[in-house]
C-alpha cells in the first residue's frame, strides 16, 4: 500500500451519511476502504482523525485556460481542494482556432485570462520558448495540457468545453447575421471535431459576442451534434437581469428540442429586478426535470459577479471584432449611442438593465500603468469607463455588485446544483471566488449558516459534477476509483479570500491528492504536477449530426 489515511470521517460524495474508516491508496487509486477492518500499513501513513475525507472537488465553471499553462503552482485552486476544473467556458476560449480567430478571441477575453504569451510548449517551467499558443485544435490544446511543464503535467486536472462563440468567430468572423447553410455545416464539423478530440460538451456566452449573434435555430443544430456525442450544453444565458426567466426557459426548450443534456452556467438571479425571485427559477427547473429533462446547474456562493468591462456594452457595438469596438468608442457619435444603450435602454451586454456605475468596481487592468488610478475603485460614470476601455484596449476586468443573498442560498439548495467558481485569476484585485469558493461553501454555508448539510455539500462539489461529466471513476470515495481526494477540518475550513484581500488562501484544508500524490501536504503546496486533461470517450457520430 502506498498510502494509508487513518481514522478519517469519510463523506463519500453520494450525499449519504459519513462514516469513520481507514482508506488505503495504491498506484493512484483507492485500493481499500476499511470500515470494519484495519487497512494494512502503507509506505506513508496520515493520521486523519478529526478530518473529513472527501472526493476532490470539481470546479464546474473555471477560467484557468491559460493559467494552468503559466503557473505550475496554481495554488488558487489546488489549495481549495479542487482536483478538476472545467475550462472553455462562456463560449470563448483558445481552441479550435485559426490564426485570425486566435488574435480576436485573445483580445476579447484578455480581461479574463491575460495575454497568451508564455503558453507555448517550452519544454520547461521557464517557458523560454513559444511566445504564444502552439495549438489550434481542441485535441492539440488537450495534448498541451497533458505535457504541462517540462512534460510533467499541470497542477490540477482539466476538462474542456468547445466554445461556441470561438467556433462562430472562426467561421463567420464577428458578423451579426445568421449563418448560411454552408457556414452552419462548418460550425457543426468544428464542434464534432472538438468532441471527438475529447471535449465534454459545448459552452455559449449569449451576452458575449460573437456567440450572442447565434439564434436558437443555429444553437439547436450545434446542440444536436453535442447530444450525438453524449456531451452537454453549458450556456451563459442571454440575461441574468431583465428577462432572466425567459432566458432560462429559452435554453431549457432548446435542450429539449435538440435532445442535449443541459448544465446552466452560474445560475444566478441578479439585479434589482430579480430580488427574491429564485423560487420562480427553481419552479421552472423542477417542471423541466419532472418532464424528463437532463438538467444540472452551477453557482458560486457570492453576490457579486465578475466579467470584462467591455462585456457590458451592447452587442452591436462589438460587431467586426475588438478593433471595430475600439473605433466606435473613439468616435463621439458612436460612443453616444453606446452610452444611451447602457444608461437609458439597458444593453444586452448588461442583461437589459440600465447600468448602475456605482455597482461596477474595477478588479484588474491589462496595462499595469493604469492599475493605481483604477483598480479597486467604483466607476463614476460613462466617460471614466470609456476612457479606461480605450486606454486599456478592452483589457479591463470588473466586479458587478448586483446579486442577492437570498437568491444565492435558495439556488444552492437545489438537488441539481453543483459548485463552480467562475474564477477569474487575472487582475490586481480579482473576485474572491477564484480563491475561496469551495471552502466558503463548507465554512460559511455548512458550518456557520446550516444552509447545506456537510455530506450534501460535499456531493454538490464532487459526486454530482462527476456524474454530469460522466466520469466513471472520479467523484466518489469508492474502491477502484482514482485517488483524487481532499482532507479538511470541518471546524476550521473557511475561505481566506475577501473582497479586500482576494488572493488569500483558505484555512483548514491540510491535504489534497491527485492520483494518490500530494498536491497539498500539511497545508503547503508541493512540487507535484499530477494534473492531466480529462477527456470524454466519444461515441459514434450519428448520420443526422454529420
Amino acid at each position: 500500500m502506498d498510502l494509508v489515511l487513518r481514522g478519517a470521517r469519510v463523506a463519500d460524495g453520494t450525499g449519504g451519511p459519513s462514516y469513520r474508516a481507514d482508506v488505503g491508496v495504491h498506484e493512484g487509486r483507492i485500493a481499500v476502504i476499511g470500515r470494519d477492518r484495519r487497512v494494512p500499513p502503507g509506505r506513508v501513513t496520515v493520521d486523519a482523525d478529526g478530518l473529513v475525507l472527501a472526493p476532490g472537488f470539481i470546479d464546474m465553471h473555471a477560467h484557468s485556460d491559460l493559467a494552468l499553462l503559466r503557473d505550475p503552482d496554481h495554488g488558487a485552486k489546488a489549495a481549495q481542494g479542487v482536483t478538476l476544473e472545467v475550462l472553455g467556458q462562456d463560449g470563448l476560449s483558445y481552441a479550435p482556432v485559426d490564426d485570425r480567430t486566435l488574435e480576436g478571441v485573445s483580445a476579447a477575453i484578455a480581461g479574463w485570462n491575460g495575454d497568451t504569451a508564455g503558453t507555448g510548449d517550452s519544454g520547461g517551467i521557464g517557458l523560454t520558448r513559444g511566445a504564444g499558443p502552439d495549438w489550434r485544435t481542441v485535441g492539440e490544446y488537450l495534448d498541451r495540457l497533458d505535457r504541462g511543464f517540462g512534460g510533467r503535467g499541470i497542477a490540477v486536472n482539466a476538462a474542456y468545453l468547445v466554445p461556441q462563440g470561438t467556433v462562430r468567430a472562426q467561421v463567420l468572423g464577428w458578423a451579426d447575421r445568421p449563418a448560411t447553410p454552408a457556414e452552419l455545416d462548418r460550425m457543426r464539423a468544428l464542434v464534432a471535431e472538438g468532441l471527438a478530440d475529447g471535449a465534454v460538451g459545448m459552452s455559449s456566452g449569449l451576452t458575449y459576442t460573437p456567440g450572442m449573434y447565434a439564434d436558437d435555430a443555429e444553437l439547436t443544430e450545434l446542440c444536436r451534434v453535442v447530444a450525438s456525442y453524449g456531451g452537454y450544453y453549458c450556456p451563459h444565458h442571454r440575461s441574468y437581469g431583465r428577462g432572466a426567466l425567459a432566458a432560462y426557459a429559452e435554453t431549457v426548450a432548446l435542450a429539449r428540442r435538440s435532445g442535449c443534456a443541459l448544465h446552466l452556467a452560474h445560475a444566478t438571479m441578479n439585479f434589482p429586478e430579480n430580488a427574491g425571485r429564485a423560487g420562480e427559477l427553481l419552479a421552472l427547473l423542477d417542471t423541466a426535470l419532472a418532464d424528463g429533462a437532463d438538467l444540472t446547474l452551477d453557482t458560486y456562493p457570492y453576490t457579486a459577479g465578475c466579467t470584462t468591462l467591455a462585456a457590458l456594452l451592447p452587442g452591436w457595438a462589438h460587431e467586426g471584432g475588438p478593433d471595430a469596438l475600439l473605433a466606435r468608442l473613439a468616435d463621439p457619435v458612436a460612443a453616444g449611442r453606446i452610452r444611451h444603450a447602457l444608461e437609458v435602454t439597458g444593453s444586452d451586454g448588461c442583461h437589459g438593465v440600465p447600468v448602475d456605475w456605482s455597482a461596477v468596481e474595477v478588479s484588474g487592468v491589462g496595462d499595469p500603468a493604469l492599475a493605481g488610478a483604477h483598480v479597486g475603485r467604483r466607476l463614476d460614470g460613462w466617460e471614466t469607463a470609456r476612457q479606461l476601455l480605450l486606454a486599456d484596449r478592452l483589457g479591463t476586468a470588473v466586479l458587478q455588485h448586483v446579486g442577492h443573498e437570498d437568491n444565492v442560498r435558495a439556488i444552492m439548495r437545489h438537488p441539481a446544483h453543483t459548485g463552480g467558481s467562475d474564477g477569474i485569476l487575472q487582475g490586481a484585485k480579482p473576485h474572491p471566488r477564484a480563491y475561496g469558493t469551495f471552502p466558503h461553501y463548507l465554512g460559511r454555508y455548512v458550518r456557520e449558516l446550516g444552509v447545506l448539510g456537510l455530506e450534501e455539500c460535499v456531493a454538490h462539489l464532487s459526486g454530482r459534477p462527476a456524474a454530469r461529466l460522466r466520469l466513471p471513476d472520479r467523484g466518489l470515495v469508492r474502491e477502484g476509483y482514482r485517488a483524487d481526494l481532499v482532507l479538511f477540518d470541518p471546524e476550521t475550513v473557511a475561505a481566506g479570500s475577501t473582497y479586500e484581500r482576494p488572493r488569500r488562501l483558505p484555512y483548514g484544508i491540510p491535504h489534497v491528492l491527485i492520483d494518490g500524490r500530494f498536491v497539498i501536504r500539511d497545508g503547503r503546496r508541493t512540487d507535484v504536477l499530477a494534473g492531466r486533461s480529462v477527456r470524454r470517450t466519444p461515441i459514434a457520430l450519428s448520420p443526422r449530426a454529420r
